[in-house]
């Protein structure tokens, strides 16, 4: 047996490839195809079927693409009810690769129509070896499962499921559709790809609550947000197959400012201190440094939004524009051909954002010199946050200048935990049209008692 798993390093999602006897099976897509296609090539086997879990939530699938390029067969859980031709899957039913078998097991909870796969390789033994368990069991955690229905009911779900594992061995493999950093989970959410029955049986601490009531109490406190535009996302991997990528112009300046001016917006890769040097106006900067591209992006810019993206290259601007799609973005005009330097040297205008360090930052608040936006999540400013700072998480400032920032009388700091969400909360109050914003590139609010700030816990 051929297996090999695919991870999405931005979205932290996982996609499987099963094959033997020259055919193969993947399961749960990811929109960049191109790999799949050149694995086939050099292992010399054919795309023969799709499998998909669920209607993903979180990132728009490849199945369309991929069958376009192979005439692979789709199969899709009874009941995800969409609307482009498929086989139907239900709890028993076999798909062979070869002398490989991937047997379907109903596991809701994350969604109603969710199943996993039960994988056996008959060439060395009638066990199930595998189980592929999509947005179910992770390793250290389990799915969210709020998605769909009341968040309750999906976790009663997941109870009932967990429990037609009973009869598999320890020794099974566990390989799901996500790793840490996804927000189909949690934060006990491991970045180690695969696990056993037996170890999660040990170690998960979900799997080791036998009463419902207190599972389901366990796995609904503390939900992260949902997220962005997941419903938008389903309805794409539910409705017709979308087959073609988009393939992004390089746009010369002055076409970019047109479309500029006539409301696209262009999202900006580079590195935090590069963008606060010099920036196209009303630009926001989704640094392309850390993973999650994608999905910062989704919080804070509108899905049918035009899009145009600059980067450090021509090549990270052409690769955000994947990082996008895969997130639901579909109105992506292009890419800033040379970035930044192209649009100084067309004599266009750029702005800076004057930057500082946590260390810088203490001195300011030590003079009662600024007014602090602390652009964190909740649950980080409860941990610690400077007394009299406003704290109002990224995502929010999308919608424009929040009330609690109008006539504060002071300049305004923005800072999170590194630099990188609060350069695109600065961003987006520039583009709303605040001015005169200080921006914390390096370091962060947990830096500040190290320069003798207290911090207020809660």
């Amino acid at each position: 047996m051929f297996f090999r798993e695919v991870i999405n390093e931005d979205l932290a999602c996982v996609s499987y490839v099963v094959a033997d006897g020259g055919e193969a099976a993947i399961i749960d897509p990811k929109w960049d195809t191109e790999g799949y296609l050149d694995m086939a090539r050099e292992n010399g086997f054919d795309v023969a079927h799709i499998l998909e879990t669920h209607n993903h939530a979180d990132h728009v699938s490849g199945k369309g693409r991929l069958a376009a390029a192979t005439g692979a067969r789709i199969h899709v859980p009874e009941g995800a009810e969409v609307e482009y031709p498929h086989e139907p899957l239900r709890e028993g039913n076999e798909i062979r690769v070869g002398g490989v078998r991937i047997a379907v097991l109903a596991t809701p909870g994350h969604r109603p129509e969710h199943v996993s796969f039960l994988v056996k390789d008959g060439s060395r033994s009638e066990e199930v070896w595998m189980l592929i368990s999509g947005d179910f069991l992770f390793v250290g955690d389990l799915a969210r499962p709020d998605l769909a229905v009341d968040a309750g009911e999906g976790a009663r779900g997941i109870f009932r499921s967990l429990r037609k594992l009973e009869g598999l061995g320890d020794f099974v493999e566990v390989w799901p559709a996500h790793i840490g950093g996804s927000l189909c989970g949690g934060a006990a959410m491991s970045r180690k790809p695969s696990s056993t029955l037996g170890f999660e049986r040990r170690h998960n601490p979900h799997l080791k609550v036998a009463d419902e009531e207190r599972f389901v109490e366990n796995l609904t406190a503390g939900l992260p947000p949902q997220p962005p535009n997941f419903e938008r996302i389903v309805e794409l991997n539910r409705g017709p197959l979308l087959t073609e990528a988009v393939f992004p112009e390089p746009l010369l300046p002055r076409r970019v400012a047109e479309l500029l001016r006539d409301g696209a917006v262009l999202i900006d890769g580079r590195d935090q201190r590069e963008f606060d040097g010099a920036h196209v106006p009303g630009s926001i900067n989704v640094t392309m440094n850390q993973s999650g591209v994608g999905t910062r992006a989704a919080w804070v810019v509108q899905p049918d939004t035009e899009i145009v993206t600059a980067a450090g290259g021509d090549d990270e601007a052409y690769r955000m524009v994947r990082m996008l799609e895969a997130v639901g973005f579909r109105r992506i005009r292009g890419y800033l051909s040379g970035g930044v330097a192209a649009w100084k040297a067309a004599g266009l205008q750029t702005r800076a954002t004057p930057a500082l360090d946590a260390a810088g930052l203490a001195k300011l608040l030590e003079k009662n010199e600024v007014l602090l936006l602390d652009v964190r999540s909740t649950e980080e400013w409860e941990e610690g946050h400077v007394e009299g700072s406003v704290h109002i998480p990224y995502q929010r400032l999308r919608d424009g200048i929040p009330p609690e920032l109008r006539g504060a009388g002071k300049p305004l700091v923005v800072a999170c935990s590194g630099g990188v969400r609060s350069s695109i909360a600065a961003s987006l109050l520039e583009r709303a049209g605040v001015r005169g914003i200080m921006h914390v590139a390096e370091g962060g609010i947990p830096d500040l008692e190290g320069a003798g700030v207290h911090l207020v816990r809660r």
